[in-house]
């Protein structure tokens, strides 16, 4: 017999009714499993926030300092490279480059420690595209439109979905929906298809990405003014399916609930990709066993012998014909001065407020995440639609698991299954101080629990559980934060310092941290009087 669709157990379950954030539910075998555990380095975090260095020792000359490694700082550095200025460092505090991108490998396979994929880039992401295409991304062009490699597309099938104890290909429910769920559903559709479609006088497209390109109407801005809860209340769409999937999209890309997420950025999840290729679908995504470290490494190559880690960057100041920046380095127990010319702080805002000694802008906010990597001796089954690259289960608080090994030919063995949680169900602060205080032991019986249930077939195949914990996984896009906080921010950034981040854009999208290490490049490749294209 079907579940009542409108009783309130089937409603607790859409939420997510393992409330895994707040309490556990740990059962069956007791056996704790085995694993790592690993995240941003708290201690260097820690330290640059106390302040506890020692004067620099030495100083050295540079023309441009990029300080971060993340997608940003690298895509700085590839945009400075690419346009033949070499007289530049990259400094990250971390032991490797790559952000939230950044990967992990054991026997088995290589997989992300958190961004894990790039959707087919947009027309308007003219340098993104030029990267690919470098970078043999993009092997070709028919009609003006490019050509990606397909070993590098996501194979089928894409994404499916647990839903009422069977497998279905996609991410929204087919069965037992009752005429509000299919009303609503459809209505939601049509109105995001509206918004994709929708241009300006000048052309530009409602919602771009990069968002820099999108419309400036002002019923468009408007929408950053309230929550996406209160926008679909508005509209009168109250099915708890259309609900429940909303929720998954905001804590997707955001991680962060509907009712704290902006209807702007609510809407651009589903009206802004138009994926431009010339064949295929447009809709689909790049991915690898590593995720996006893939791409970091690609740009990191790019720069030899330019790149330094274990640096903290912790005071910068403006020196009148350029800028001064001490940086301590971890590896020699020393502090240099550097004096540059031009600086990119390649960092969130609440780093490069410290080291500006500025106050912190209040309207930022950083969304905590879970991640664990789970090394199976078999890929998981389950009744229904076979094993996709993205599995999600409605009735779970996490956001599934991807799998690995999906871009291999053969996908018999043993694999690697990045599980994903954002912490959203309380205030980011609360959420940070639980990743430490609940004990591994715990988060893997969480995680362990909550994949079993999804899949049972596994019982006895989990060999390991591998945590990462990020505190400051990304940019939480709260009302009013994407038109109003953030491009008040990115006016107050005066040279010979440049803000490149995702923060600039409020949405932590590879995309949009791309976009901002080049236009960070091509300002201070402007301020240095060094001839270039422009590829924004």
């Amino acid at each position: 017999m079907k579940a009542d669709p409108e009783n309130p157990a089937r409603r607790m379950l859409l939420k997510g009714g393992m409330a895994a954030a707040t309490a556990l539910a740990l059962g069956g075998c007791d056996e704790e499993p085995a694993g790592t555990s690993g995240g941003a380095d708290m201690a260097r975090g820690h330290r640059l926030r106390d302040g506890t260095f020692p004067e620099p020792a030495r100083e050295e000359k540079i023309g441009i300092l990029i300080a971060g490694g993340g997608i940003a700082g690298l895509a700085a550095g590839w945009r400075l490279a690419e346009a033949g200025f070499d007289d530049f460092h990259l400094i990250e505090l971390e032991d490797s480059v790559g952000g939230n991108a950044r990967n992990g490998r054991n026997a088995v396979s290589a997989y992300p420690l958190g961004a894990h994929y790039l959707p087919i880039p947009n027309e308007e992401a003219r340098g993104l595209r030029t990267m690919l295409r470098q970078f043999g991304i993009i092997t070709g062009e028919r009609d003006g439109r490019p050509i990606y490699d397909p070993e590098q597309l996501c194979a089928d099938l894409q994404e499916r979905l647990l839903w009422q104890g069977r497998w279905q290909e996609g991410l929204i429910p087919r069965t037992g929906l009752t005429p509000r769920d299919k009303a609503d559903l459809a209505a939601f559709d049509r109105a995001m298809k509206a918004f994709s479609t929708r241009r300006d006088a000048a052309g530009r497209p409602a919602f771009a990405i990069p968002t820099a390109y999108s419309a400036r109407d002002p019923d468009l801005l408007a929408l950053d003014r309230i929550c996406f809860s209160a926008w679909l209340d508005e509209q009168g769409w109250t099915s708890p399916v259309l609900r429940a999937h909303v929720r998954y999209a905001c804590r997707d890309d955001y991680g962060t609930e509907p009712a704290e997420v902006s209807a702007w950025a609510g809407i651009h999840y589903f009206a802004s990709r138009r994926g431009f290729v010339a064949e295929g679908s447009g809709d689909n995504e790049l991915t690898w066993p590593e995720g996006n470290a893939r791409l970091a490494r690609l740009m990191a190559e790019r720069l030899p012998h330019r790149i330094v880690t274990g640096q903290i960057a912790y005071r910068a100041k403006n020196s009148g014909n350029g800028a001064t920046i001490d940086v301590f380095d971890t590896t020699k127990d020393v502090s240099v001065r550097y004096r540059a010319d031009a600086v990119i702080l390649a960092m969130p805002h609440f780093i490069a407020s410290r080291l500006l000694d500025e106050p912190f802008v209040p309207g930022y906010s950083y969304a905590p995440w879970l991640i664990a990597n789970v090394t199976v001796d078999r890929s998981p089954g389950g009744k229904g639609s076979p094993l996709a690259w993205d599995n999600v289960s409605a009735s779970s608080a996490s956001l599934g698991y991807v799998v690995a090994t999906h871009q291999n030919a053969s996908r018999q063995g043993p694999t690697v299954l990045t599980w994903y949680m954002p912490l959203s169900d309380m205030p980011p602060a609360s959420a940070r101080r639980l990743l430490i205080d609940r004990s591994d032991a715990d988060w893997r019986r969480l995680v362990r629990d909550d994949l079993l249930t999804m899949n049972p077939d596994l019982d006895g195949a989990i060999r390991s559980i591998d945590l990462w914990k990020w505190g400051h996984a990304m940019i939480r896009p709260t009302p009013d934060f994407l038109w109003q906080v953030a491009p008040s921010q990115r006016t107050a950034m005066m040279p010979p310092f440049f803000r490149a981040h995702s923060d600039m854009s409020g949405l932590s999208l590879f995309e949009e941290a791309h976009y901002h290490g080049m236009a960070a490049a091509e300002a201070a490749l402007s301020l240095l009087g060094h001839p270039f294209e422009s590829l924004i």
